[in-house]
């Protein structure tokens, strides 16, 4: 967080270096620069407290859910309930983002998570926490992080200038890895444990606090469309007018230029849809993507079992394979600039697919600690090298007017790829064993290389710049 404030806060001072010798006029670029800057170390503290309290969320609520039953379906239900709304609201929460103020929408979203948690909590004072309870304050929960993460990723093309995006998605990416994959479920292991009330209360003081973060956000948050009812990138010129007379909206103006009326909310939806499926390279990746988090969501969901039944692995040694995924992508994160420099955008994305192929590959082919943890890190690098790079071309390509349905979009293909995944891989364990499972996957990934290297292009990824 503090290389990108430096990397902004250069660009700030040389914006008044510039206004000084320009005269008055220019003074607005250094003005702008300073409050972008705050909001990219706003927007990362905020990353970092919801995510940690998701996280805690995501393992405390299974865990109460344990303590009231023991049927595995039941158990699994809650679970399900987390994560279930990207199937079932991402397009529409997408159309939301694009009409409302983006800051707003993430208030709702901490509104709605400590509505939740505290209706849990009224529950526990009036005599106890039921198993339908958790289930609805899970798909409150859900729904809430479809808002806030669609609200966010549309978010960052309008506070954070684009020299400094890569650095800024890799900054929030790293944040959401460590928040999400490691503070969150120790945290919440830790606090269950001290007691349920206190899991609730500190998750409720959580989300209050990330809140409160928001207010230090400044400037106008709502997607700006021409007189037409078009997209358009926040502060740019409307093409065709001259930059002197041209009308601008972006998160800094104080008004908004004239909008036509909203479509309707499917033909919103159907805009999203269309855009993605018209534009090859976001297509591509959106399918790739699909395959890639399907393979995720199956390896998350058999893993425990083969490491405790086919490995033999005792809890600690089970953590160290979790922990080597994480901190694959806490290392993707931290080296996402230092690697597209060394082997350029497409190689470091194509690290997915290569580091994929070898989490599903690999447990299929030994039982050994060392390799699954090592496939375990080379996929998590990977996954965060793509996720960085895919973020930053989007929001090149993607109209800032757009980003909301965009995200919806994509994220119902990547993340309800998960639970499909988990089925899946589920199915065919039972049906050929462990072994042939995990084969059908690292095959399935080792499908998407040659479509990968057909159209993933240097020349594709140099126009998206």
């Amino acid at each position: 967080m503090s290389a990108d404030a430096a990397t902004v806060s250069g660009d700030a001072a040389t914006a008044s270096a510039t206004a000084t010798a320009a005269g008055p006029g220019a003074t607005g670029a250094a003005r702008a620069a300073r409050p972008r800057s705050r909001n990219t170390a706003v927007l990362l503290v905020f990353t970092a407290i919801t995510n940690l309290a998701d996280g805690v969320t995501k393992i405390a609520l299974p865990l109460m859910a344990a303590h009231l039953t023991t049927s595995p379906a039941r158990i699994s239900l809650v679970s399900l309930t987390l994560t279930a709304p990207w199937l079932l609201v991402a397009l529409h929460v997408g159309v939301l983002v694009d009409r409302a103020d983006r800051r707003r929408l993430l208030w709702l979203a901490d509104g709605m998570r400590m509505l939740a948690v505290g209706g849990l909590l009224l529950a526990l004072a009036a005599g106890g926490i039921t198993l339908w309870g958790l289930a609805l304050a899970g798909l409150v929960l859900g729904v809430a992080e479809v808002i806030a993460l669609t609200s966010a990723a549309a978010l960052i093309p309008a506070v954070v200038p684009r020299p400094a995006r890569e650095r800024a998605n890799a900054l929030i990416t790293g944040t959401e890895t460590v928040a999400n994959e490691f503070c969150g479920p120790f945290v919440g292991g830790l606090l269950v444990a001290a007691g349920t009330g206190v899991a609730l209360g500190a998750t409720w003081v959580t989300y209050l606090a990330a809140s409160l973060v928001l207010l230090l956000l400044t400037g106008r948050f709502r997607a700006a469309r021409d007189a037409s009812g078009a997209a358009a990138h926040a502060g740019a010129p409307t093409p065709g007018a001259s930059s002197a007379t041209a009308p601008t909206a972006g998160p800094l103006d104080g008004d908004a230029r004239p909008e036509a009326p909203a479509a309707a909310v499917h033909a919103q939806i159907a805009e999203g849809l269309r855009h993605l499926w018209g534009q090859r390279l976001l297509r591509t990746m959106a399918l790739i993507l699909t395959v890639l988090c399907a393979s995720w969501g199956a390896w998350l969901a058999l893993m425990p079992l083969v490491a405790t039944r086919t490995m033999g692995l005792s809890a600690d040694e089970y953590g160290i394979v979790l922990s080597a995924l994480g901190v694959g992508g806490l290392t993707g994160a931290v080296a996402a600039t230092w690697v597209n420099r060394l082997l350029g955008r497409r190689w470091a994305m194509f690290a997915d697919l290569l580091g994929t192929l070898a989490m599903m590959a690999v447990p299929a082919l030994t039982t050994r600690l060392w390799a699954v943890a090592l496939s375990a890190f080379v996929g998590g690098m990977g996954g965060t090298l793509w996720t960085v790079n895919a973020r930053l071309i989007a929001q090149n390509l993607v109209p800032e007017a757009m980003m909301g349905r965009y995200s919806g979009v994509a994220r119902l293909l990547s993340w309800g790829a998960l639970p499909v995944g988990a089925g899946l891989m589920g199915v065919l364990a039972e049906w050929c064993g462990v072994r042939w499972a995990f084969l059908v996957f690292a095959a399935t990934v080792a499908a998407t290389v040659p479509v990968f290297l057909r159209v993933i292009t240097s020349d594709a990824l140099r126009a998206a710049e």
